[in-house]
C-alpha cells in the first residue's frame, strides 16, 4: 500500500475506491483496516477531490449526503492530524468559528433546560422554549456558507462537497423546525422532544467537525485575499437580513461607471437611473443568461430571497439546494426547447404569501437568451377589497 502514498493520482483513486466501497455497504472498521496507510496521510483536499470525482462519475449527491457522516468516520484519522486553521479576529474564518462556539452554547443551554423539564421542573419549560428559539442562529450560519463561501469555492473547483453540505443543511433546518414546533406545543410530548433534539444536536455538532476539518482548511488553501475581502464586505449585508446596498454605494460600484445614457427600445436612461428604477421596484428580479449563469439581481430594500455579489457568474443550478435543483433544470430545459415561456409558483413563507414567476427571454429571431426570476410578496395585495380611487393622505 505504501506505493500509493506518495503518488497523488494513485492515492486519489484509492480514496475513490474507499468511498465506493462505503456506499456499497462495506463497514467503516473494515475500510479503516484495509486502507489504513492511505487514510493516515489523506488531507481534506484529497478527500474533497475524490468525493468530487465520484459525483462527476455518476454517484448521486443525495447518496453522498446520506453517508457523509460515515465518510468522516472513515477518514477521521487523517483529518485529525491536520492543524486547525490559523485565523485572526475580524477574518471571516475567525468569525465563522466564533459562530460555532456561540451555537455550541445554545445547544448546551437547551440541554440544561431540557434536563430540568424531564426531571419535573415545570418552570424550566419557558426557558426551554426560549432556548430552542435561538436555534435560528444555525440557519443564519448556514445561509452565510451557502451564499458567500460556496459560490467562491466553486470558482476553484470545490463544488461536490459544498453541494453535499447544502443538502445536510436542509435536513438540519427541517429538524430545527420539528424541535421548535414540539417544544412549543401544548401539551408537550417531552419524550419526543428529547429524542428529536438529541438527533438534531448530533447533526449540528457533526457539521462543526466537517467545517473545521474539511471546509475551512480548503477555503484557506484556495481563496485569495481579494476573495476574503469580498466575503467580509458581503457578510455585513447578511447580519440583519437580506442584502441591501444603499443607493449612494450602488452609484459608486464599478458596474455603473459608464458615461452617458443607455439607448433602450423606448427611451434612454443613465446607469444611475436604471439602478434607481430596479432597486425601487416592489419585486425581486434575477437575470440568468442563456448559459445558465447568473448575471444580475436587483438590490431592493426588502429582498425576499437572499442574494449576494458572490453569485454573479455562478451557475444557477448551484444556487439551489440538491432537493430542488431538478425543478430549476426542468424549467430551463422547457424554456430552451420552446415548450413554455413562463412558469409560476406561490408559497407561504414566514407569514408572507410569495408569488414567484420565471419568464423565458428570446431575441427578435426567437433565440433563447436566458430567464428572469421575479419574486413578490403579495400578502397585502391578496387582502385588498373594494376600490380606492383617491390618494390616501397617509404618508
Amino acid at each position: 500500500m505504501s506505493e500509493f502514498i506518495n503518488n497523488a493520482t494513485k492515492r486519489k483513486d484509492a480514496l475513490k475506491a474507499i468511498i465506493r466501497k462505503l456506499h456499497a455497504g462495506e463497514s467503516v472498521e473494515n475500510l479503516q483496516e484495509e486502507f489504513n496507510e492511505i487514510i493516515a496521510v489523506s488531507t481534506a483536499s484529497d478527500i474533497a477531490q475524490a468525493e468530487r470525482e465520484v459525483i462527476a462519475e455518476g454517484l448521486p449527491v443525495a447518496d453522498i449526503q446520506k453517508l457523509c457522516d460515515l465518510h468522516v468516520a472513515v477518514f477521521q484519522q487523517g483529518l485529525e492530524s491536520q492543524a486547525a486553521p490559523e485565523t485572526i479576529p475580524g477574518h471571516p474564518v475567525f468569525n465563522f468559528r466564533l459562530e460555532n462556539e456561540v451555537i455550541s452554547r445554545v445547544l448546551e443551554s437547551i440541554e440544561v433546560s431540557l434536563a430540568k423539564v424531564l426531571a419535573g421542573d415545570a418552570n424550566a419549560l419557558k426557558s426551554l422554549r426560549l432556548a430552542v428559539g435561538n436555534l435560528q442562529l444555525i440557519e443564519r450560519h448556514y445561509e452565510w456558507k451557502e451564499n458567500l463561501l460556496f459560490p467562491v469555492l466553486e470558482k476553484y473547483g470545490f463544488e461536490g462537497p459544498s453541494k453535499v453540505m447544502w443538502g445536510v443543511h436542509n435536513d438540519i433546518r427541517k429538524a430545527i423546525r420539528r424541535v421548535q414546533s414540539l417544544a412549543n406545543s401544548d401539551p408537550v410530548d417531552l419524550g419526543t422532544v428529547d429524542a428529536e433534539y438529541l438527533a438534531l444536536a448530533k447533526a449540528v455538532r457533526d457539521m462543526f467537525y466537517k467545517e473545521e476539518k474539511v471546509l475551512l482548511p480548503e477555503a484557506l488553501n484556495r481563496l485569495t485575499q481579494e476573495d476574503w475581502d469580498l466575503i467580509k464586505s458581503e457578510s455585513l449585508s447578511l447580519k440583519e437580513g437580506p442584502a441591501y446596498v444603499e443607493p449612494t454605494q450602488a452609484e459608486q460600484a464599478p458596474v455603473f461607471e459608464t458615461e452617458g445614457k443607455v439607448n433602450l427600445l423606448t427611451g434612454a436612461l443613465t446607469p444611475e437611473q436604471i439602478n434607481l428604477m430596479l432597486t425601487n421596484l416592489p419585486v425581486d428580479i434575477t437575470y440568468v443568461d442563456e448559459n445558465d449563469q447568473v448575471c444580475f439581481y436587483s438590490q431592493t430594500p426588502e429582498r425576499i430571497f437572499v442574494r449576494t455579489a458572490a453569485i454573479i457568474g455562478r451557475s444557477v443550478q448551484n444556487c439551489h439546494p440538491p432537493q430542488s435543483v431538478h425543478v430549476v433544470q426542468n424549467i430551463l430545459d422547457d424554456f430552451r426547447a420552446g415548450k413554455r415561456d413562463a412558469a409560476e409558483f406561490w408559497i407561504q413563507m414566514g407569514g408572507k404569501f410569495v408569488h414567484i414567476r420565471y419568464f423565458a427571454l428570446r431575441d427578435a429571431q426567437g433565440a433563447y437568451k436566458g430567464v428572469i426570476e421575479v419574486s413578490q410578496d403579495v400578502t397585502e395585495i391578496r387582502a385588498l377589497e373594494g376600490e380606492r380611487r383617491l390618494l390616501d393622505d397617509k404618508a
